[in-house]
């Protein structure tokens, strides 16, 4: 069976370093940095399609867009940038808390008529209080994940193309319709590593995300998410979050992941560590654990560095090494279940040239994929008066590169 591969957009910003336009102060609160930050990239419209081009280009299924306060919508971000894509897919990341069910529902259909059935959803429930706080949203914890649950289920009910009633603890619903449902259907895809989340996915979504843990922990999580399904009748399809550097040798690969780690200093982590702490999300303790804090012991399973945690939320893990020793984790983490794959590098422009030159002809050569993409001759313009270079130096060309 082959595997999907999909990118990332940060539209949050992006750069060489894994320190971004933000900083934690203020107990955890994310503002702008007073200083700037070297090595920066805005996230305007032409530089994000770059990205989007390169994703498509390099043989990329989809593209994560994330949400939240720090970062650009992504709904209204993908739907700019179907226009400058052809055939890639955007995985819109958002919050069901803070928006209506029946109206995500016709956003979707929407979307799907526009690009021609481009959109894939990513349900974000939310592990940390304060940012929800923002959004005017003030549910504890398992009452967002018990929100999520009604909210799937509202908009499944109202895609059946019927009016639709549903009387909930959060959602009462009269009639709800979406006129013309979308063709085809959005898969929806959900994360969550609590008791709260499994039942929710369980129920209602077609792939359940983890983030980048050991393999044998995330066989734990496939196994408990398989059968919380097969209770309810239902087979999920499970797919991981992670960040990725490859190289023509390991040694390269690991001399990049040295220069992000160099980046950071003491102050930096500890910051970052202590505002990550508050997190109200397992899934963030549990990417918090595998490092603890320390630098010394960031290659927590082979070819798997935790040293991204070390300052970002969310996903904190890194497959680094050659293009065949990522390719073997891949391998490694398919055979336990896994069919989607969700990358991302610093910066990501580039990162997504390695992975796609690098990477994906090992992937094909082994049977993970049906095909290598065929390049397509467009040149990518330059973003805010630099010219776009390929990881050599040379200038990037979709598909062609190095």
């Amino acid at each position: 069976m082959s595997v999907h591969l999909h990118w990332f957009l940060p539209t949050g910003g992006d750069g060489r370093t894994l320190v971004d336009r933000h900083a934690y102060t203020d107990g955890g609160i994310k503002r702008s940095r007073i200083t700037p930050v070297s090595g920066v990239r805005a996230p305007d419209i032409e530089y994000l399609a770059q990205i989007a081009k390169a994703a498509e280009g390099l043989g990329f299924e989809a593209v994560l867009t994330p949400t939240g306060t720090w970062c650009e919508d992504a709904w209204l971000t993908t739907v700019a940038l179907s226009q400058h894509t052809e055939r890639l897919k955007f995985l819109v990341a958002f919050r069901p808390g803070v928006i209506s069910p029946v109206l995500a529902a016709q956003m979707a259909a929407t979307y799907q008529r526009l690009t021609r059935g481009r959109l894939l959803l990513n349900v974000v429930t939310g592990g940390d209080s304060t940012e929800q706080r923002r959004f005017g949203d003030r549910l504890d914890h398992d009452r967002r994940y018990a929100r999520t649950g009604e909210f799937l289920e509202v908009v499944r009910g109202v895609w059946g193309g019927e009016p639709f009633d549903f009387d909930g603890e959060h959602f009462q619903i009269s009639g709800g319709l979406t006129a013309l449902p979308p063709d085809p259907l959005p898969e929806i895809f959900f994360g969550g590593s609590s008791a709260a989340a499994g039942p929710v996915a369980a129920r209602h979504v077609d792939v359940y995300l983890t983030w980048g843990e050991p393999p044998e922990q995330v066989k734990q999580k496939i196994d408990w998410i398989r059968g919380l399904a097969e209770r309810e009748g239902r087979t999920v399809r499970f797919g991981i979050r992670l960040h990725v550097i490859a190289r023509d040798s390991a040694r390269e690969a690991w001399a990049t992941a040295d220069r992000l780690l160099a980046d950071l200093d003491d102050d930096t982590v500890r910051a970052a560590q202590q505002a990550l702490g508050k997190s109200e999300s397992v899934g963030q303790r549990r990417m918090l654990a595998l490092h603890g804090g320390a630098r010394d012991k960031l290659e927590i399973s082979p070819n798997l560095w935790a040293g991204v945690g070390l300052v970002r939320g969310g996903a904190g893990t890194a497959l680094v090494g050659s293009h065949a020793e990522v390719a073997d984790r891949i391998e490694e983490y398919h055979a336990l279940g896994i069919d989607h794959f969700v990358f991302s590098g610093y910066p990501h422009l580039e990162e997504a040239y390695w992975f796609g030159e690098g990477v994906t002809p090992h992937l094909a050569t082994r049977g993970l994929l049906p095909h290598l993409p065929a390049p397509p001759l467009t040149s990518i313009p330059a973003t805010n008066g630099r010219p776009a270079s390929a990881p050599g130096g040379a200038p990037l060309l979709l598909g062609g590169g190095r």
